[in-house]
């Protein structure tokens, strides 16, 4: 039996198709920075996806990672992530302007894998893959207090899911805190190449403070 991070978190990676506030705890992830539209044939975007898989899978497959989620024999790779902005405007995404985009695109690690492990990974991939992972990070990520809500529908939709949590969190009395350091964020629970645009689904979350007074 595998540890699936999708059903011992819901309330990261299950919330229900309503705003809610939650808190989130400090996260290691492996992570490609990158910018442009995501959606071209060649776009850093899309490289990185292969990245991150390549390395994600390694660690799991690792002697290390079969012996370290107690009462399991090993887990299912957590989905994947991304933190969005564009430098016109961090507090929303314009989807029109898809090439001035700018991303981390992230996998979560485990808990019990460390710097160390993660360096061991990239090595032990670029000696069997011959494939130049030096773009692919460790990235520590504490999220701290966010509105959240599942969207489902296409990506370009977004912007109505996104207007119920801001409403949401002000008649709850906070506000958004967008900044350099912290971002729009989405996990993606489908695969847009197996899934009806209509049917995704797609964890938003933003962070927020309380109103100043």
């Amino acid at each position: 039996m595998s540890f699936d991070y999708k059903k011992e978190y819901k309330e990261f990676y299950m919330p229900k198709n309503k705003p809610s506030i939650i808190k989130l705890p400090k996260m290691n992830y492996i992570a490609v920075r990158g910018c442009g539209d995501p959606n071209k044939e060649d776009s850093e975007y899309k490289q990185s996806i292969n990245l991150l898989y390549a390395i994600a899978f390694t660690i799991k497959m690792s002697e290390k990672a079969n012996y370290n989620i107690e009462g399991f024999f090993s887990y299912v790779v957590p989905p994947l992530e991304g933190f969005w902005w564009q430098e016109e405007n961090k507090t929303t995404i314009d989807y029109k302007k898809k090439e001035t985009m700018q991303f981390i695109s992230c996998i979560r690690l485990p808990d019990f894998v460390t710097k160390k492990d993660f360096e061991w990974a990239i090595k032990e991939a670029t000696k069997k893959k011959k494939q130049d992972y030096s773009k692919v990070e460790f990235f520590t990520y504490e999220e701290g207090t966010c509105v959240q809500c599942m969207h489902i529908g296409s990506y370009e939709e977004e912007p109505k899911t996104i207007e119920c949590m801001h409403e949401y969190m002000e008649q709850n009395g906070y506000q958004l805190d967008i900044t350099e350091v912290r971002y729009h964020h989405e996990i993606y629970l489908s695969d847009p190449r197996r899934c009806k645009e209509e049917k995704l689904k797609t964890v938003i979350r933003h962070p927020i403070k309380k109103l100043d007074k």
